[in-house]
């Protein structure tokens, strides 16, 4: 499936899990991945906790629920390989414009850059 595609054609809901170097979970809402021409995906994320976990443990799950009726989706499962604090491409894939003097446009963002390990539908076991 080509998932840059796929993500460009549906709108949803999405999830990126987590977990630390001790196995501690954590989920939080994150909006569509953004794509690159080398087959790596990123997300831009505050300094939190996902990207706190994520220091320890590079591998994350990413679960995409379809606005639509029944339970239709995508699960990726990712393997961090790069970040980078800031920068050109950050700001230029930056979907929302930050406002002037908010504090959480203030906080440092980073370019967290993942390889694909595994895709599957949001249901079932897919093909093994």
């Amino acid at each position: 499936m080509d998932l840059k595609a796929y993500f460009e054609d549906h709108r949803g809901t999405g999830v990126l899990a987590t977990a630390d170097g001790d196995g501690k979970v954590d989920a939080a809402i994150y909006s569509r991945p953004h794509f690159f021409e080398d087959g790596t995906l990123a997300f831009i994320m505050r300094d939190r906790l996902t990207h706190h976990n994520l220091q320890s443990n590079p591998h994350a799950t990413y679960l995409f629920i379809e606005n639509r009726p029944g339970f239709r989706g995508r699960r990726l499962y990712l393997t961090k390989i790069r970040e980078e604090k800031g920068g050109e491409t950050l700001h230029r894939l930056h979907r929302r414009s930050p406002r002037s003097g908010d504090p959480e446009t203030e906080e440092d963002m980073f370019l967290v850059y993942f390889t694909l390990e595994r895709e599957l539908p949001l249901i079932g076991a897919g093909d093994r």
